[in-house]
């Protein structure tokens, strides 16, 4: 029996293309080629409204709104073992870049419903990507609405939009015509966002033009998990070229960590030039921030959601 093709979802039709990129961040090399099946993947990353909906029916508790175990984060004070996650601030000049914590912070009580602490609120957001995710979160909420999290090769695939090779998601020029094409950072990065595309921060979902699959923000807004552990090179698999980046799982918890792909409102040309579909970032998996949030897929054919 045929299901209904899923709504809010594209499909995706596979093939082999080529992944990765050598002439820009290291991590994204070797460029190789790459071959994925055919999959649905969501038009827009998995909004505030729809997290609110996962939350309502099935009472899940983010690990940002959990109580912290002590044995997790030895010598650290009880009184400071307080949920929360991590917020940029924009310092009022420059700042030592190599210092993360000049314009990040961890903040108590920010968790999906409060993104940049418990002042702030997600009323009149609710087109906005939901964050503060962890990775456990992400794949809840995937789960829950029979689907999975992409892995890293068929999240590039899709980002690409049928353009292999392109530099972006839609061509190789960042602005054509003088057009935004996505949510980034315009301006000296962390202290001076000129905001040029219209947004100073995270934009509601579909903000921006589709790619040539029709799927929205692949670049900037918010960072995606992929189901793909990290490695810090490309490590095709030759037996299992389908399948992502070929990486082991760490031998430790404490290292754990996945692959984010497409960049945030944060990236920038003079930091973080990431809103490309072959960049790519490691994350920890139980860390949720205010500029990653998730996209889901279906691994079923076309032919049988007709």
């Amino acid at each position: 029996m045929q299901m209904a093709s899923p709504r809010g979802m594209s499909w995706i039709p596979g093939g082999r293309f080529r992944m990765g990129a050598d002439l820009s961040y290291p991590e994204e090399g070797p460029a190789h080629e790459s071959t994925v099946g055919g999959f649905w993947i969501d038009d827009y990353a998995v909004s505030n409204a729809e997290f609110a909906a996962f939350i309502a029916a099935t009472g899940y508790m983010t690990v940002a709104e959990r109580p912290l175990a002590p044995d997790a984060f030895p010598g650290v004070c009880p009184e400071r073992l307080v949920p929360g996650g991590a917020v940029f601030f924009t310092p009022s000049d420059r700042v030592n870049m190599g210092d993360i914590h000049s314009r990040w912070a961890y903040v108590p009580g920010a968790n999906w419903r409060h993104p940049e602490g418990p002042d702030s609120t997600i009323d009149g957001r609710e087109q906005e990507p939901v964050v503060q995710i962890a990775y456990e979160d992400a794949a809840a909420y995937a789960a829950w609405a029979d689907k999975e999290l992409p892995t890293e090769a068929e999240w590039e695939f899709a980002a690409r939009g049928g353009l292999d090779g392109a530099q972006f998601c839609w061509g190789d020029e960042f602005n054509p015509g003088g057009q935004w094409m996505a949510n980034t950072w315009q301006g000296q990065f962390p202290f001076h966002n000129l905001a040029l595309d219209g947004f100073a921060g995270r934009a509601p979902v579909g903000s921006f033009p589709p790619n040539g699959y029709g799927l929205y923000d692949m670049a900037g807004n918010v960072w995606e998990w992929t189901a793909d552990w990290w490695s810090d090179r490309h490590t095709p698999d030759v037996r299992a070229p389908c399948c992502g980046s070929g990486a082991a799982p760490p031998p430790s918890a404490h290292l754990a960590r996945k692959v984010i792909k497409g960049g945030s409102y944060l990236c920038a040309p003079n930091y973080c030039r990431r809103y490309r579909p072959a960049a790519r970032y490691p994350h920890a998996v139980d860390t949720g921030t205010c500029h990653i949030g998730f996209r889901c897929v279906i691994h079923a054919s076309e032919g049988d959601m007709k």
